[in-house]
C-alpha cells in the first residue's frame, strides 16, 4: 500500500524517498538538529491531515457539495499523565450547513489514516 525509504548521512537529517518524491526530515535546533525539514511527529500529522483533506474532498464531490478551500490543523500533545492526543480542526471556505459540518466530522473520524492511528499497527524491525 505504501513504501518509503530513508537515508541518513550525518547527524539527524533524513533523506526520504517515496515513489518519485524526495522529502526530508530533521529535528529542530532545540532537539539538536539543523531544522532542515519537519520532525517525525510533524510528518505523522502531515499524513493524517492530508488523508483527512483528501477524504473530505472525495466525499463532498460524491455528494455534490462545494467545500472551497479545505484547511486542516493538527496539534499533537501529551497531557500531564503522559497520555498522547491529537486535536484536529477543520475549516472550509464555502458555507456549509450544520448538518454538512456534522457529517464531515463523522467522515473525518473514519479516514483510513485516522483508523490506523487509532487502532495502532504492528511494526516488525529487522537488519538487512
Amino acid at each position: 500500500m505504501a513504501t518509503v525509504s530513508l537515508h541518513s548521512h550525518l547527524h539527524y537529517a533524513q533523506q526520504i524517498s517515496a515513489r518519485q518524491h524526495q522529502l526530508c526530515a530533521d529535528e529542530g535546533a532545540a532537539m539538536g538538529g539543523e531544522d532542515s525539514g519537519p520532525n517525525p511527529y510533524e510528518l505523522l500529522l502531515s499524513g493524517l491531515g492530508a488523508c483527512t483533506s483528501i477524504t473530505l474532498r472525495m466525499y463532498a464531490e460524491r455528494k455534490g457539495w462545494e467545500l472551497g478551500d479545505i484547511d486542516v490543523r493538527l496539534d499533537f500533545y501529551r497531557d500531564e499523565a503522559g497520555g498522547e492526543h491529537i486535536d484536529r480542526t477543520l475549516a472550509c471556505s464555502a458555507p456549509l450547513s450544520d448538518e454538512q459540518r456534522q457529517r464531515l466530522l463523522e467522515i473525518a473520524a473514519k479516514t483510513p489514516v485516522t483508523k490506523t492511528v487509532r487502532q495502532g499497527v504492528a511494526i516488525t524491525s529487522m537488519w538487512k
